[in-house]
C-alpha cells in the first residue's frame, strides 16, 4: 500500500490521494496493536497513541500548521513511551550531543528560510518541532532498541528532507525520499512494540519474561 500510494497514485483529486496516505498508517497502528504482548502496559498503549497522532499529521499536514500540531503530539507520546522504557549507557547518553548540532543547524537554517520567505509566524511552531523529536531521537537511542533507534532516525531523517524541500531549497526525488523514510520509520516504532524492556528482562508477546 506505500509502495501503491507513493508511486502510482495520482495528486488529485485530494481526498483520494489523502485516503491512499493513511491506509498504510492504518496498518501499521493495527501491526502495532498485534505487538501487544500478553501483559499489557501502560508504555504500550502511549506508543500507539503517539501513532495514532501521527496518522491524524499525515491526514491533516496539507493544512500544515494543523498536521504539524498533530505530528508534535504524536511525538511527545513517543517521547513518553521512550522514557518509560530508560536504559541508561553512558555512550547512548552522550548521542544528545550530535542529536542537538543537528537540530541547531537545522534550526537556524529553518529561521533564517522562514525570516527570508516573509513566514515568521511559522518559526515558533516549526522550533518547538525540531526541540521534541529531536528528543524523541535521543529518547528511542536510551531504549536502547534497535528498532526504535533506526525508527526514530529515518524519522528524522524524512521530516528534515521534507522540512529542507519546503523551506530552504528543493530536493530531487524529495516525495518519494520522505515517505519511504517516514513509513519505514513508523513501521519500526511500531514493531519496538513487540519487546518491552523492564530492568534486565523483556516481556515478549506470550508474557514470558526473557532473559
Amino acid at each position: 500500500m506505500s509502495i501503491l500510494y507513493i508511486f502510482f497514485i495520482p495528486d488529485h483529486p485530494l481526498m483520494v490521494k489523502l485516503l491512499f496516505k493513511l491506509i498504510p498508517m492504518w496498518l501499521i497502528i493495527y501491526y502495532a496493536y498485534r505487538q501487544f504482548p500478553y501483559k499489557k502496559l501502560l508504555t504500550h498503549w502511549i506508543m500507539l497513541t503517539g501513532l495514532f497522532f501521527c496518522m491524524l499529521g499525515d491526514g491533516l499536514l496539507h493544512w500544515f500548521v494543523i498536521g504539524l500540531s498533530a505530528f508534535l503530539i504524536g511525538h511527545l507520546f513517543y517521547l513518553a513511551g521512550f522514557l518509560s522504557r530508560w536504559s541508561f549507557s553512558k555512550i547512548r547518553f552522550v548521542m544528545i550531543l550530535p542529536i542537538g548540532i543537528y537540530a541547531s543547524i537545522m534550526g537556524k537554517e529553518l529561521i533564517s528560510a522562514l525570516s527570508r520567505d516573509g513566514s515568521d509566524s511559522l518559526i515558533v511552531p516549526v522550533l518547538a518541532y525540531v526541540t521534541v523529536i529531536s528528543l524523541m531521537a535521543w529518547s528511542a537511542i536510551m531504549t536502547g532498541n534497535k528498532w526504535a533507534i533506526i525508527g526514530s532516525l529515518l524519522f528524522v531523517i524524512s521530516d528534515s528532507i521534507l522540512s529542507w524541500n519546503m523551506f530552504i531549497s528543493n530536493i530531487s526525488f524529495s516525495g518519494p525520499l520522505i515517505m519511504t523514510t517516514y513509513y519505514t520509520a513508523q513501521f519500526l516504532i511500531a514493531h519496538s512494540i513487540g519487546t518491552v524492556k523492564i530492568g534486565n528482562n523483556s516481556i515478549n508477546q506470550s508474557g514470558f519474561v526473557l532473559k
